[in-house]
């Protein structure tokens, strides 16, 4: 038999010999290897004014960078890895981190007088040149408030000001723009609902169109941008989750799909009906994990990228909001927000492992560099 006292097992097992007995040996259930998350280094945005640096093998905050433009809310990391573009709760400030310093590069604000300018999203040039960004307008009159329409402009960080307009496609305005810019800064690709405009950076005229609203192949209908993870993709490509429609039957397929942006091509495979389940991957691109989250019942979804299938999903005990994001060796899986913790889950057996507790709660996205921190930040006088 086996009884559980606080860290300690006491394991008795039955012997035979002239009579019975019971041999019983106590072992230290710490002495289980641990799993370790590996030697990277975390980063995320907290309440009320800084990003917390956090030490991946002793898991541990080591440091911050602070945020002067108020709180932390939508972050975009540079495809460098080197800087933060951050917009503040309010959304009309962003200000620029540079993240091996610690310190500020850059703010800026659109809102002037009684014209407030609320930054919806942006997307910085892989160059540092400019950002394009969704904005959208109220301005406060006498006898009312008149409100912009959403506008998707180019702001130059060399001259600190709006150059150009971007005109939507056929006119048609959207309250969201997923963008993306080729690893070298010429084209921009902007994921339309049906199909990739792609414009170059010079003057932002479109150049071309991938007109994804064609079948990929016979019996499926457009393919639906998902969540992604670009901090473990490759540049130029887009890999998350995607949506299609039996035109027959208009039954919702969900699969996983691999985007290469500059060959106009997708890889895409099936993984069953359409589930609400986000979208990251572990370093190494081989595996992809996902959360499902319903009221009551929240579960890890796993799958095999090499393998091209769903290996399968687990019902855990989450919490009522939640994102995920794996560990820089991926063996742990952490789930973050709302709050103030950060929950490490075994990859492998999706078993609790513990928790890591910071000084204010969670505002903006959780960043797993695969370097330890003495690589990625190097701390300044008085910081």
């Amino acid at each position: 038999m086996t009884a559980m006292l606080g860290r300690w097992r006491s394991v008795c097992v039955a012997t035979i010999g002239l009579g019975l007995a019971a041999v019983c040996v106590t072992v230290n259930a710490a002495d289980k290897p641990k799993v370790v998350a590996g030697n990277g280094t975390l980063i995320v945005g907290t309440y009320p004014d800084k990003f917390w640096i956090i030490d991946e093998a002793t898991e541990k905050v080591v440091g911050s960078i602070p945020f002067k433009s108020g709180i932390p809310r939508r972050t975009v990391i540079s495809r460098d890895r080197k800087r933060f573009y951050t917009v503040e709760a309010a959304m009309e400030k962003v200000e620029i981190l540079d993240i091996a310093s610690r310190s500020t590069v850059d703010t800026f604000t659109l809102t002037e007088g009684a014209k407030k300018v609320r930054i919806r999203s942006l997307e910085p040039d892989p160059l540092h040149r400019f950002v394009v960004m969704l904005t959208a307008s109220a301005t406060k009159l006498i006898d009312r408030f008149e409100i912009g329409t959403p506008t998707l402009v180019q702001y130059d960080l060399k001259s600190h000001q709006v150059v150009r307009t971007i005109p939507w496609p056929n006119g048609e305005e959207r309250q969201n723009a997923q963008i993306q810019f080729s690893p070298d800064g010429k084209l921009m690709y902007l994921f339309s609902d049906q199909d990739v405009l792609i414009y170059e950076t010079e003057k932002f005229t479109q150049v071309d169109k991938w007109e994804l609203s064609k079948p990929i192949e016979e019996g499926f209908g457009r393919l639906e941008f998902g969540s992604s993870d670009i901090l473990n993709d490759e540049p130029g490509f887009y890999t998350g989750i995607f949506n299609v429609s039996d035109p027959v039957q208009h039954r919702r397929i969900m699969g996983i799909g691999r985007v290469n942006l500059a060959a106009k091509s997708v890889d895409f495979y099936t993984m069953g009906p359409s589930s609400p389940v986000s979208f990251t991957m572990a370093p190494g691109r081989k595996v992809g994990y996902g959360l499902f989250q319903d009221i009551g019942r929240y579960e890890f979804w796993k799958f095999d990228l090499q393998g091209r299938k769903l290996a399968g999903h687990t019902e855990f005990a989450g919490r009522p909001r939640m994102s995920l994001k794996t560990s820089s060796n991926g063996k742990v899986l952490y789930i973050y927000n709302a709050g103030n913790t950060i929950d490490l889950w075994d990859a492998e057996t999706y078993q609790y492992l513990r928790t890591i507790t910071l000084d204010g709660d969670m505002t903006a996205e959780l960043f797993v560099f695969p370097t330890p921190p003495a690589a990625v930040t190097v701390p300044s006088a008085g910081k």
